[in-house]
């Protein structure tokens, strides 16, 4: 059962791996993914994390943060399950665009 995956355990931004972090329990900032090692308390596992939003962010009163896959002390951090959905947004948001250029 080692390799069993928990349906509320998130899986990292950068490897798609499971992380074995659990939804609501505090991620500390210095979390990392135990497969590759990038920072889980970073925008891009957050749940307000969007591409197509104003500085990548739903939550409009979050401070700007530039690298959205380093570790950061943002307070509204909340973590997001699975972020293949952003890619998937984001290409969606790539084709809808590409009708309408000239």
């Amino acid at each position: 059962m080692a390799n069993e995956v928990i349906e509320n355990e998130a899986k990292c931004f950068s490897c798609h791996k499971p992380t074995e972090l659990e939804f609501g329990r505090k991620i500390l900032r210095h979390e990392e993914c135990p497969t590759c090692g990038a920072s889980m308390h970073c925008c891009k596992m957050c749940k307000y994390y969007d591409p197509t939003a104003y500085n990548e962010c739903k939550e409009t009163i979050a401070e700007r943060i530039v690298d959205k896959e380093k570790a950061n002390f943002c307070e509204f951090f909340f973590l997001v399950g699975d972020t293949g959905e952003y890619e998937k947004k984001a290409d969606s948001m790539d084709l809808a665009n590409s009708l309408f250029k000239k």
